[in-house]
């Protein structure tokens, strides 16, 4: 070894000593900061925030539960051994690599993960960030880089080491940033600048997935302009294109495409989406097989498969050195793109996320699978919809997946081996669809929100042009011009008196010496932008004391089983109290628990503070009125348009919301929007907050004091129904 050598070995090594006590002051002050105030309660529940499953495994219910993630596990284990495969392709490294992300990461977030419903694995737009830094590092044509490591490695290998040092790392920044508490992070990434990000990714991988599919030898380029480079590449030989690849992979395309817009229309009726990748992979590899396509026809196939896990590798130090500037933003994206995934199917299945442990469950995923030579996981969009939509209900589902692989790559893994990587690039191109449809969205941007616009295009652009580390950052230059344009030079108008009464256009202030009963007064103080929607539904939540949705959802399971008691004969009126929710008929197309409650096959209608029977426990809504003090608040962007669509809950409980002190320009924009509909209408606007009260006042008139008194008497007596013995 050389001077210099030792001098580089020297620096790696303080580097890594540098990481791992970094690592260690944090983790080890989390534990001071639990013994010094250590109560039986606190160790629990910090138990149970850096091991999730000791809380979501003693609810598990075998008898209803196991059955639905067995079948999903399944379901989902044989779509991830075929996009293990195939994001293989856009990293640069053998197939079966592919496959470790679908194990090793799998069984890592099944301890840590809040989420119960993401498939985690490989994704394409991750994978091709990781491409990029392997072709850099290793180029098809010419001299690796000068790392040691590489001494007595093939290319082949090269590539190997470089993709798992760049895993290990990018958990460790996810980790460190889980421990450092900055899960937050992920909220200045908006949903245009993410849609525009893996809009540009998803042309980056139909380009470079066109080699496969049209059978070429192409190298790999990456850093700004590599697409001009890669399709000058593949134009230039595109006379020596491999027939049998061509037409095996439109074949494939046009079958799948088929068959998933089937699935798509007939999702209702099918209990589980018909598995044309996996039909179509077992019929490539008949056939390939029959026809011996590799030595007869020069396709490139899949090749060996081992039937054997390599041993755990060291991460090379010089790698972290050289691909710490990538491994930041492909850490970002990938915890982004899971987050994002696990807040929707939260939301849907109400149960909480913690931004925080899933940045730690990511950070250790990938640390554990970076050492076993897997490619950096995050989660796949369709791979998670087959999770979900086949039933299942927790992790466990997970992972029998990761078990499903863990039997292709031991046992069965040789019956891939004849498989086109033509197919395997038509799979991967026909899982674009849905980010390449999202260019749509421009006109639309355009048409409402032209800064919006601006940061999708921009990303976009940059991104497809640049490499998609650039346009990341680009990306979020705009979206923080733009912040900053929009609160800098917000729409001002001038105050006016309006003829007759003491009304001004402006913010007043209030001193609230008493809180009107049955109404929550709640001033939001800034504009509603990406950044601050979340902050802003979760402190409203706070100043009403509960979860509208969460109360719908409790009050439909309340009349679904006074329904079934009463069909049952259980149940016997003995009085109607005509009191209880607005119904639509117009909802058929929500989950069943979130539509307005169905009163249609019910004889009464329900009061919701009084006592029911049965047991039934629906917690009371003590407020019958919302005011949202709009007087600050001088723009809202497309994610604060969805954020306020969440008043529908409110309004679906038989709480009245109204907004008062709105700028014209914020209700034009809603109009624009199509914000309003058969629930939320136009006559919710008031110019102040004592224009509102006297509405709310004629609406519902104060209660003298005998009515009170007669009300918590009346109460303890009025049930709807009795309990039949």
């Amino acid at each position: 070894m050389t001077k210099a050598d030792m001098v580089l070995s020297s620096n790696n090594t303080l580097f890594a000593v540098r990481i791992f006590l970094l690592l260690l002051f944090f983790f080890f002050n989390k534990l001071y900061y639990l013994f010094a105030s250590c109560t039986s309660e606190r160790a629990k529940n910090t138990a149970i925030s850096l091991l999730p499953i000791i809380g979501w495994m003693k609810t598990y219910s075998f008898k209803e539960w196991l059955l639905n993630d067995i079948l999903s596990g399944v379901s989902t284990g044989l779509v991830a051994v075929l996009q293990g495969l195939a994001f293989s392709l856009l990293a640069s490294i053998p197939t079966w690599y592919g496959l470790y992300a679908a194990f090793f990461p799998v069984i890592m977030y099944f301890f840590l993960g809040t989420s119960r419903h993401i498939s985690v694995g490989s994704f394409p737009v991750l994978s091709l960030m990781v491409g990029a830094v392997v072709t850099r590092l290793v180029p098809d044509e010419g001299l690796p880089a000068n790392i040691t490591a590489f001494e007595g490695l093939t290319k082949e290998e090269q590539r190997v080491l470089v993709s798992a040092s760049l895993t290990f790392l990018v958990g460790l920044f996810q980790l460190g940033m889980g421990l450092l508490q900055v899960g937050f992070i992920v909220m200045y990434l908006s949903d245009t600048l993410i849609s525009g990000f893996t809009t540009a990714a998803a042309v980056h991988i139909l380009i470079s997935q066109l080699k496969f599919v049209l059978g070429l030898t192409v190298p790999g380029f990456s850093g700004p302009l590599s697409i001009i480079y890669t399709l000058e590449s593949v134009f230039t030989q595109i006379t020596s294109t491999n027939i049998h690849d061509l037409v095996t992979s439109i074949v494939v395309m046009v079958m799948v495409l088929g068959v998933k817009e089937i699935n798509d229309r007939f999702k209702s009726k099918l209990k589980v989406p018909i598995p044309i990748e996996i039909i179509m992979t077992v019929i490539a590899c008949g056939v390939s097989y029959a026809f011996n396509f590799s030595e007869n026809h020069g396709v490139d196939v899949v090749g060996k498969i081992p039937n054997t896990f390599e041993s755990p590798i060291a991460p090379s130090l010089q790698v972290f050195q050289m691909a710490a500037v990538d491994a930041f933003p492909i850490a970002i994206v990938g915890f982004a793109v899971a987050f994002a995934v696990a807040k929707v199917y939260s939301v849907k299945h109400d149960y909480v996320i913690d931004g925080n442990q899933e940045l730690i469950a990511f950070g250790a995923s990938n640390i554990f699978g970076g050492a076993f030579k897997s490619l950096a996981a995050s989660t796949a969009l369709s791979r998670s919809a087959v999770q979900e939509s086949t039933g299942g209900k927790t992790q466990v589902a997970g992972l029998l997946s990761a078990i499903i692989v863990l039997v292709v790559i031991l046992g069965i893994g040789f019956l891939l081996e004849p498989l086109p990587k033509s197919v395997l690039g038509a799979v991967v191109i026909v899982n674009l669809k849905g980010m390449l449809m999202q260019v749509v969205t421009v006109p639309y941007l355009w048409k409402k929100d032209r800064p919006d616009c601006i940061v999708w295009v921009g990303t976009c652009l940059a991104a497809i042009f640049l490499g998609l580390d650039i346009g990341l950052a680009v990306g979020l230059g705009l979206e923080l011009l733009t912040v900053v344009f929009r609160a800098q030079f917000p729409h001002c108008s001038v105050l006016a008196n309006i003829s007759g009464t003491d009304i001004y256009r402006d913010r007043k202030d209030y001193v609230n010496i008493y809180e009107p009963e049955g109404v929550k007064i709640f001033r939001i103080p800034s504009p509603i932008f990406f950044a601050n929607i979340d902050f802003f539904r979760d402190k409203l939540k706070d100043a009403v004391g509960f979860n509208p949705l969460r109360i719908l959802r409790k009050r439909n399971k309340a009349v679904k089983k006074m329904k079934k008691l009463l069909k049952k004969g259980e149940l016997t009126l003995t009085s109607v109290r005509l009191e209880g929710n607005r119904s639509s008929e117009d909802e058929s197309n929500m989950e069943d628990l979130d539509k307005p409650t169905d009163y249609s096959d019910l004889p009464i209608q329900v009061n919701w503070n009084a006592e029911l029977p049965a047991n039934i426990q629906v917690p009371p809504v003590n407020i019958h009125s919302l005011v949202l003090d709009f007087s600050v608040v001088s723009f809202l962007d497309i994610s604060a348009l969805k954020g306020l669509k969440a008043i529908k809950e409110f309004i679906r409980i038989n709480v009245d919301v109204y907004i008062v002190g709105c700028d014209p320009y914020i209700i034009e924009k809603l109009r624009n929007c199509k914000f309003f509909d058969d629930e939320i209408k136009t006559s919710i606007f008031f110019l102040t907050i004592h224009d509102a009260m006297l509405f709310i006042n004629e609406s519902h008139p104060p209660k003298t004091v005998s009515e009170k008194v007669m009300k918590t008497f009346g109460d303890c007596t009025s049930l709807i129904c009795s309990f039949k013995d």
